[in-house]
């Protein structure tokens, strides 16, 4: 290995080192990997080339002595009657010989395993794929694509073609087994077969692929293709233990369940029967309203509402520097209002918060509603940093300017944090401020006994701080992105496309104190491209005088 080579090798250990895993979470991070692995092929193409050199040699001492032999082995006598054939033969055995073996047994691939070796340690872990594998399924769902699409690569936006091949879909159903996960299992196990009798080569077998297929639609409740699918894979191979097993179980189910003959068949037996099976239901009640939005479908941006949205220039309650260079400012949505203002960081600024804030990444947390212990969650996928003012000038100007901008106080603000988005990175609803107990007075109006119900055991999430509640969010978009990734609004029927160098600015209280619920947002799966925001969380502290409070609780 060359000496520049070897510094580069030990500078990207530098970086890969500050990652501890988890690179499924942030698309930055794994660009990393990008050159590890570059680093890798050259290493093996030097082996190669090494390897290459010691067989030449192996070859051509081989076709010397195989010429040679012939001539000797045909009048050994003769030929060992010359006094210099007979002391070439015995220097070759004592001398030659042994040092082709020691050619032979040369070690070529140290170097090679030694770099292996080493830069392993920083590899992807089996969470990592388990990962990645759940970020393609949660992209499957969220934009109803179906395996066949994600298995030939046809995703929109994209710049490079990237296809799966038979054992990549299998490595994505034996996740989804290994998780529970049988409704994904049937999916991509199915899309195996589909490649297989397309005549596509793999190391994986039709019989493997049965084997989980099977059990998983057995587990989906479907016995009679689970009864069939058994029986084909011992067919394939008869003498499979488990499979025979199972068959026998599967069969005695069945003759149970006809004995029973029930009339009425439910729709999801039905379903089941056919061989279409419904994807589960999970913890969050707008699921459906959520992955509708992030399709861009469902926005209730209806004409009457679009009349009353305007674009303007916004000089920040006459602040000096915005009255001589104002920003334009966009309208979102009138109620709550959601505005969006344009050319808030440049390129540079963007470029220089990201170098700063790449080393610094970690796996994005949450606040547990119960222990306010912070912990990582699957609704969740980001990695994060927080930039104070000291690390580098252009965070204090950035500061500055969303202070000038909003009109609140950046003293009492949470620091700057910088998000980059893993495969398929989200971050399901959630409200940006704490849901406090309320008073006791509000537990039976309306549709708040419900919030009441769900929160009323949450931590004070930043008492701590004693800076109040978060009143407002300021949210960066640092990048374009190229399908996916839009902020929505579910109880609004909102979505909000990232644009390079924009912010999008909410309340999250309302001006009497109390959370604004309508304010409940996600940021969508990421589909294509790699997505970079910044934020900015203003605190109630300090703003008594900037946002003056309301006279009434709906204020």
């Amino acid at each position: 290995m060359k000496p520049w080579e070897s510094t580069l090798l030990v500078a990207w250990f530098g970086v890969l080192s500050c990652v501890q895993a988890e690179f499924f979470t942030s698309i930055g991070h794994m660009t990393d990997l990008i050159y590890a692995e570059k680093d890798l092929v050259q290493s093996l193409k030097e082996y190669i080339l090494v390897e290459e050199a010691k067989l030449s040699k192996i070859k051509s001492w081989a076709d010397k002595m195989e010429a040679l032999t012939s001539k000797s082995a045909a009048d050994p006598e003769g030929y060992l009657a010359h006094p210099v054939n007979a002391y070439k033969l015995v220097k070759r055995l004592n001398t030659d010989w042994p040092a082709l073996e020691d050619l032979v047994l040369q070690n070529s691939a140290a170097d090679f395993i030694a770099n292996l070796s080493v830069q392993r340690q920083f590899f992807p872990t089996d969470e990592d794929e388990t990962g990645a594998a759940k970020a393609l399924m949660r992209l499957q769902d969220t934009y109803k694509l179906d395996p066949d699409t994600i298995s030939k690569g046809e995703l929109p936006g994209t710049k490079y073609q990237a296809m799966l091949s038979v054992d990549d879909c299998f490595g994505m159903g034996r996740s989804a087994y290994n998780e529970g996960d049988y409704y994904h299992t049937v999916l991509w196990m199915e899309q195996v077969l589909k490649q297989l009798d397309a005549g596509e080569e793999a190391t994986t077998s039709k019989a493997q692929v049965l084997d989980y297929l099977s059990y998983a639609v057995f587990q989906l409740g479907d016995l009679h293709r689970a009864v069939e699918l058994t029986r084909r894979l011992l067919s394939l191979d008869p003498s499979h233990e488990r499979a025979g097993g199972n068959l026998h179980y599967f069969e005695r189910l069945l003759e149970e369940e006809r004995e029973k003959m029930l009339s009425n068949h439910t729709e999801a037996e039905l379903a089941s029967q056919q061989g279409i099976y419904e994807r589960p239901v999970d913890y969050l009640p707008e699921r459906d309203v959520y992955e509708s939005l992030c399709r861009g479908e469902g926005v209730k941006l209806t004409p009457r509402r679009q009349k009353r949205l305007f674009c303007r220039y916004h000089h920040g309650n006459r602040v000096p520097q915005l009255l001589i260079a104002p920003f334009k400012e966009e309208d979102e949505w009138d109620s709550p209002h959601i505005v969006r203002y344009y050319d808030v960081m440049s390129d540079e600024e963007i470029e220089r918060i990201k170098e700063i804030a790449k080393p610094k990444l970690a796996r994005a947390t949450v606040r547990d509603p119960k222990t306010g212990v912070l912990t990582v969650a699957s609704y969740r996928v980001s990695k994060s940093s927080w930039l104070e003012e000291d690390d580098d000038p252009v965070v204090a100007r950035v500061n500055l300017r969303m202070q000038h901008i909003t009109g609140l106080t950046v003293k009492t603000a949470e620091l700057l944090q910088v998000a980059n988005y893993g495969m398929g990175g989200q971050y399901e609803p959630h409200f940006d401020f704490s849901r406090r107990p309320f008073d006791s007075g509000l537990k039976t109006e309306g549709n708040r006994l419900a919030t009441f119900l769900n929160y009323k055991d949450e931590q004070d999430a930043f008492k701590r701080l004693g800076t109040g509640n978060r009143v407002a969010t300021f949210l960066n978009y640092m990048s374009d992105v190229e399908a996916g990734g839009a902020t929505v609004f579910p109880d609004l029927g909102a979505a909000i496309w990232p644009k390079k160098g924009t912010a999008v600015f909410w309340y999250n209280l309302l001006r009497s104190g109390e959370g604004d619920y309508r304010t409940r947002h996600a940021a969508c799966p990421v589909l294509v491209g790699c997505k970079w925001v910044s934020n900015k969380w203003f605190h109630e502290r300090g703003q008594e005088f900037l946002r003056p409070c309301g006279s009434t609780e709906v204020d």
